[in-house]
Parts: structure tokens; C-alpha cells; sequence
């Protein structure tokens, strides 16, 4: 496994452990934010700027398609991350809204923070216990 899977496994991982367990502890706080975030355009331009500029390096830095699970996922990751941030960027605010932050976020929660939780998990096992080569 390259370092560079191993560091971004271990860094992804950690980040979406520990903001999925964030999101649990304080999850009247995380709707609440979600919600007037996409109520308010200047701030879904700059969590897109971010996401762009996240993905981008992953994607730049780690473009891994072979290898095994592990590295297609950090890559997969951001991929994600990249296509989430463009959406921001170029997509109405009214159509995000509606789309894929608003409407319906209270009611997925607990399957989103589980799906950061478990994804985290699963990335911070495989860099900690993935060799270099």
C-alpha cells in the first residue's frame, strides 16, 4: 500500500469518525446548523469553495483505481468530495435546498452519522493497519 492511501485512510477516517460521533453528541446543534446553512447562499459558496478545494487535492494527489478496496475508496472519497463542492458552487441555493441538504436532513440523520461513523471506521482500521511498500 503507498503512504500516500495510508496517511489519506488515516486522516479521512479519523475526520469523518470523529465528526459522525460530533454529529450524534450534538445532533440538535448539527440540524440546526444544516439548516440555516442552506437557507444562506454566501455560506454554501464557501463550504463549496472547500469541498473543491479538498477534492481536488485528493483527487490530484490520490487518482487509485487498483489495489484493492482501500485505495479505491479514499479515492472514491474524493471524487465525492470534488462533485459535492462543484454542486455547491454551480447549483442554485434554492435547488440545493430541495435537494440534496435540506428538506429531508432531519429525517436521514441518524443514517448519515452512521454512514460517516462506519465509513470512518472502516478507513481508519484499513491505515492503521495497512503496510508500506
Amino acid at each position: 500500500m503507498s503512504p500516500r492511501t495510508i496517511f489519506l485512510s488515516k486522516l479521512l477516517g479519523l475526520y469523518s469518525v470523529l465528526v459522525g460521533l460530533a454529529m450524534l453528541a450534538h445532533r440538535h446543534a448539527s440540524v440546526e446548523t444544516i439548516q440555516a446553512m442552506v437557507h444562506n447562499a454566501p455560506v454554501l459558496y464557501i463550504a463549496g469553495v472547500i469541498a473543491v478545494a479538498a477534492g481536488l487535492a485528493m483527487v490530484l494527489g490520490h487518482n487509485v483505481w487498483h489495489g484493492g478496496v482501500l485505495p479505491v475508496v479514499v479515492t472514491l472519497v474524493g471524487w465525492l468530495s470534488l462533485i459535492k463542492g462543484l454542486l455547491l458552487l454551480f447549483v442554485p441555493a434554492h435547488a440545493v435546498e430541495g435537494c440534496f441538504l435540506g428538506g429531508h436532513y432531519q429525517l436521514y440523520f441518524y443514517l448519515k452519522a452512521a454512514i460517516a461513523i462506519i465509513l470512518g471506521a472502516y478507513l481508519t482500521y484499513g491505515g492503521f493497519t495497512s503496510k508500506s511498500s
